[in-house]
């Protein structure tokens, strides 16, 4: 008897922490640990209600929760309704004589090509994905995504992004916007209140741009709730330390090259590395 009181004891233990993949619809799939969701990978190219159809797009997390619930992120906001989640988009995107806008989904946009993993375990969950840069009809770079997501712990849940990108039949030139730099990996937050953003120097009292972080977090009040996202930059990036954008209105982007250029040469991929810490408190 005392053995089977052991046994059943222990079962919620050992199914701590279980993740599971499904469809929510067509173009998405959720991802959630022990029923709660996690976020939802939109690979499907979606369009909000009385938004252009020359903003459809794809290839970018949203919803995103934090441990508590809370929905971190944003879709279509009215003030940049190109802002999209977690997403990888550059404004800059020079494909031999001709410059289109990933970042506002001008002549250029990322589509779905191929699962490569969609992998949940009790301690670990991978989505693996391959994409493709297609301007107009034609497919110009493979993208692969990794996310991997691991369960929640005090309040706490790290998503590990590795994005790799390698230009197909000729070299692509990236880079940040004119002046301000932004462009490369960005978090655009639900409405919310109370906003505060920290780097490693403190409280970000003002806007900036252009000035280099380690990392950065916005935490506020959603859903009367305090929660948020801290984004690090990993040290096998190129270039570091790489410059921010970081707004109160509520986004935060690692701007890589930034007002640099960056070529993509055929048969050498870029590989860039991520930790976003999802937490509540």
């Amino acid at each position: 008897m005392k053995r089977a009181i052991l046994c059943l004891c222990l079962i919620p233990a050992l199914q701590a922490g279980s993740f599971r993949f499904r469809a929510v619809s067509p173009a998405s799939l959720e991802l959630s640990e022990d029923g709660r969701p996690v976020y939802v990978y939109n690979y499907g190219m979606l369009l909000k209600q009385g938004v252009g159809e020359e903003l459809r797009r794809s290839t970018y997390l949203h919803p995103v929760y934090a441990p508590d619930g809370a929905v971190l992120t944003d879709d279509f906001p009215k003030d940049h309704p190109h802002h999209r989640g977690i997403c990888w988009t550059w404004p800059v995107v020079k494909v031999g004589e001709e410059t289109h806008d990933l970042w506002a989904v001008l002549g250029i946009r990322q589509k779905f090509v191929r699962w490569l993993a969609r992998e949940a375990e009790p301690g670990l969950a991978r989505l693996g994905v391959e994409n493709g840069w297609y301007a107009g009809e034609r497919k110009v770079l493979r993208e692969t995504v990794e996310i991997v997501a691991r369960p929640v712990q005090a309040n706490r849940r790290a998503l590990d992004f590795r994005l790799t990108f390698q230009a197909l039949e000729r070299p692509i030139e990236i880079s940040g916007r004119p002046v301000k730099g932004y462009g490369g990996l960005s978090f655009r937050f639900a409405p919310r209140t109370e906003t505060t953003i920290r780097t490693e120097t403190g409280v970000e009292s003002k806007d900036t741009d252009l000035v280099a972080h380690p990392w950065a977090e916005l935490e506020a009040s959603l859903e009367g709730r305090r929660a948020g996202a801290r984004i690090e930059v990993d040290a096998s990036n190129p270039d570091l330390p790489n410059a921010w954008c970081l707004r109160h209105y509520g986004y935060l982007g690692v701007n890589f090259p930034g007002l640099t250029s960056y070529t993509l040469a055929p048969g050498k991929p870029l590989v860039l590395k991520y930790r976003v810490t999802l937490f509540s408190r």
